[in-house]
């Protein structure tokens, strides 16, 4: 479907399609003793495109960097704030200033106002709820659009808007 009608699993398909990729790619966690604390580690590598879909971000540095700010409002992991405040070194100055007036803004908002933490969502039980109601019973709405305009992120895959059907670039 399109529009308001596609389904939560349709966007997510489409987005790991456009940019090729595939959920059992993810790296196993190590380093992490504790099984229980293992597990809730390996859960925020499972959901981290499903929140990509969900917020209306695509998988770029400035992608990345906005969900890092959402993440952090929402589980206050230090390595969701070392992400959000390192991050932003590497984009270019008109985009830093964007992420601090529009998007880390959103972001601290929209995770701290989520009605769920994105962890705690059964995504596999989602995917046929058409988008804007899983967002709408989430109490979030997604990334607002933009086009960044910088000559780095107009060239290939970084230059992006944000869409309401589903994350990824849409030039």
């Amino acid at each position: 479907g399109t529009g308001d009608n596609i389904t939560f699993g349709a966007a997510y398909a489409r987005f790991m399609v456009d940019h090729g990729f595939d959920p059992d790619d993810r790296d196993a966690v190590k380093f992490v003793d504790d099984e229980e604390l293992a597990y809730v580690m390996l859960r925020y590598r499972q959901t981290h495109d499903f929140a990509h879909v969900v917020c209306g971000l695509p998988p770029t540095l400035y992608g990345e960097v906005v969900l890092k700010w959402f993440e952090l409002a929402q589980t206050g992991m230090p390595m969701c704030a070392l992400s959000a405040l390192a991050g932003p070194l590497k984009l270019p100055p008109a985009e830093r200033r964007l992420l601090r007036s529009t998007y880390a803004p959103w972001a601290l908002r929209a995770g701290a106002t989520c009605r769920r933490p994105l962890l705690a969502v059964r995504y596999e039980d989602e995917f046929a709820t058409p988008l804007v109601d899983l967002r709408r019973r989430l109490g979030l709405s997604p990334a607002p659009p933009v086009v960044l305009t910088t000559t780095a992120s107009t060239t290939g895959r970084d230059g992006w808007t944000p869409s309401d059907q589903a994350a990824g670039p849409v030039v």
